[in-house]
């Protein structure tokens, strides 16, 4: 409607000072109605036939059709530029809108699968926060979805498109950091956890990261999110003992048997990203390949025959841990040691293992508690 009026105004402005009226004394009457057959009735109507006829008596003589006609055109060329800018602005927002995240803050991409642990880790953290993310499933037969990547294990969380961020605890600590200060952008906090290689006893090269269960905040931060002694030590404990031990008692346990193996590639094979021959080649061969391999992992990991004792135990050093005083690690609140154990632990939820260690442990008051909290996006307040 404004590019409308503004193109009127323009070609009522150019007619007027190009009539012959316009230079000859009394004779811009003739030229308003002129005006009125263009649609401009509409514009001068509400004034009445009183206003209209002080304006054309204003403007008796030749200068006054030029200037009229020149205010039409002025009038016209600024409307056309209000217009033009308008709509610029209108499609660069549009622009904006989409490329951006929904709450206007980072757009997150998770490169996955659904029944890794590590993976979990990362969701239980982006979800108890609110933090709007896509999903892409990784095949994990011929992981084509990252193929672009030189690091070639998941999670991957890309960040604006632009930043990739590696390993899980790196990515929660990061975003974490970034939650708290984000004066300083997620590629300038990524630079405090080195990627380092190195040879392992059975040399293969493996990578880690340094500081990778630190937070990078100044003195005020670290104190307004750890006000108590020791909370810091605690979280930062009890992170790394997810990764390191509990993390180890999953596939163990849900491997223990051949029954419980194919139960549980039955169910990776219906929650991952599997063709069809794929998927039976995984059910059937996966299974049998996993059952052998936890019992190479029980004895690596210098676990118990029976290796659910192992997972009861564990789970019940983290519930002691928390104690009854408190309803998290984190007190009234989840820190990130309740995310990651819940993060681990949930990826055995639908299996015999998850049955038998809710039955058998003082954890599930508070993995119900994690539950309703990832569930409703706590962290967010």
């Amino acid at each position: 409607m404004a590019a409308a009026c503004a193109r009127t105004l323009g070609k009522v402005g150019w007619s007027l000072l190009q009539s012959p009226a316009a230079r000859r004394p009394g004779t811009v009457s003739s030229l308003v109605g002129n005006v009125s057959t263009h649609g401009s009735r509409r514009a001068f109507g509400t004034g009445g036939a009183g206003v209209r006829s002080k304006l054309l008596s204003s403007l008796r003589g030749g200068r006054g059709g030029r200037v009229l006609g020149c205010a039409f055109l002025v009038g016209g060329g600024l409307g056309l530029y209000q217009t033009v800018k308008f709509s610029v602005q209108q499609h660069l927002h549009a622009e904006e809108e989409t490329t951006k995240a929904p709450d206007g803050g980072l757009k997150l991409t998770l490169y996955q699968y659904k029944t890794c642990p590590f993976c979990s880790k990362v969701r239980a953290f982006l979800d108890f926060y609110g933090l709007p993310y896509e999903i892409v499933e990784v095949n994990p037969v011929m992981r084509q979805e990252i193929k672009w990547s030189v690091y070639r294990k998941v999670p991957i969380l890309m960040v604006d498109s632009e930043v990739q961020l590696n390993d899980s605890s790196v990515i929660i600590s990061s975003l974490k950091t970034y939650l708290i200060n984000n004066e300083k952008s997620v590629s300038e906090i990524i630079r405090c956890y080195p990627e380092m290689k190195s040879v392992n006893d059975s040399g293969k090269e493996v990578t880690e990261y340094g500081n990778k269960y630190w937070l990078m905040l100044s003195e005020a931060e670290t104190a307004m999110i750890y006000p108590e002694k020791g909370m810091q030590k605690e979280e930062m404990k009890w992170r790394q003992w997810a990764d390191d031990w509990l993390v180890h008692l999953i596939s163990p346990n849900v491997y223990r048997t051949t029954t419980e193996a194919l139960a549980s590639f039955d169910y990776i094979v219906r929650e991952g990203k599997f063709g069809a021959f794929e998927g039976f080649f995984a059910k059937y061969v996966g299974a049998a390949a996993m059952f052998l391999i936890s019992k190479r992992l029980k004895s690596r990991h210098n676990l118990q025959d029976d290796v659910r004792q192992d997972l009861y135990k564990a789970v019940n050093d983290w519930v002691a841990a928390i104690g009854k005083k408190r309803k998290f690690m984190g007190g009234d609140h989840p820190n990130l040691a309740d995310l990651a154990v819940f993060g681990v632990l949930r990826v055995m939820e639908g299996l015999q293992a998850f049955d038998d260690m809710m039955e058998n442990t003082k954890v599930k008051h508070w993995y119900r508690r994690m539950e309703r909290a990832t569930l409703n996006h706590e962290g967010r307040n």
